[in-house]
């Protein structure tokens, strides 16, 4: 009873944020142009539903993260996931994320002024040209996130990783940070719209060079960061 008052609670005051901020980051960030602006309503919105759900993190290996654009490779296996990602691992974080999301009108418009990357997987040439904006992107300075399995994984087992994101880690000659996520499989349960609170477990890995690599090297990369996610994840949870 108390997880479906906290999740109503929670939902009530983050709608109303929404309702308040997404306007007022349209604003900031198409009429402003303040990109920072747009960023710290984000982090702000993502801090009061973290807080109101009762998910707390935990983070391990920091001393790893580059001091440059990096491509951040996480596995995936709740919703809570990228919410928690984006407020750990850097400050102004992209994301490459499923073009299906910009059917939400406002969460697709603020999306694209932030600089985030959609993936339409069904049409190779528009994903093509994506992975070519997300290049770019990374090249000019921008650090990405992206989840390599492509959809959360039901068993905890890591999926096969699909190859756009390497691919733009690759064209920008950007390193990859392995990351691994746990914790987060009981905050919404199958079937259920309430979120439970979790503690979520972050490790970070060291960077995986790709200076020198070409594309006839991805897929070699991608068994390599995809090994090294695998042993993040075997270390286990930083909760006792």
């Amino acid at each position: 009873m108390i997880a479906v008052v906290r999740s109503l609670v929670a939902y009530v005051l983050i709608l109303g944020y929404i309702a308040v901020a997404g306007p007022l980051g349209l604003i900031v960030g198409v009429v402003l142009r303040s990109k920072n602006g747009m960023y710290r309503l984000g982090h702000g919105g993502v801090w009061l539903a973290l807080a109101l759900t009762g998910i707390r993190s935990r983070v391990s290996g920091r001393e790893h993260l580059p001091g440059t654009a990096a491509v951040f490779c996480a596995n995936h296996e709740s919703n809570v996931d990228p919410p928690v990602l984006f407020e750990v691992l850097h400050p102004r974080l992209h994301v490459l994320y499923k073009a299906e999301l910009k059917k939400f009108p406002i969460m697709g418009t603020v999306f694209d002024v932030a600089g985030f990357v959609p993936i339409a997987r069904r049409d190779r040439e528009k994903a093509m040209a994506s992975i070519a904006r997300g290049a770019d992107s990374l090249r000019a300075g921008n650090s990405f996130l992206i989840f390599p399995e492509g959809t959360r994984s039901r068993t905890g087992e890591l999926l096969p990783f699909k190859k756009g994101g390497f691919i733009m880690a690759i064209e920008a000659q950007a390193p990859i940070i392995p990351v691994a996520v746990q914790g987060g499989r009981d905050a919404m349960r199958k079937g259920s719209a309430f979120v439970r609170p979790v503690k979520i477990s972050v490790r970070i890995g060291k960077p995986v060079m790709t200076t020198g690599l070409t594309l006839d090297d991805r897929d070699a990369l991608i068994a390599r960061v995809r090994d090294e996610v695998q042993k993040l994840l075997d270390e286990g949870p930083l909760w006792t």
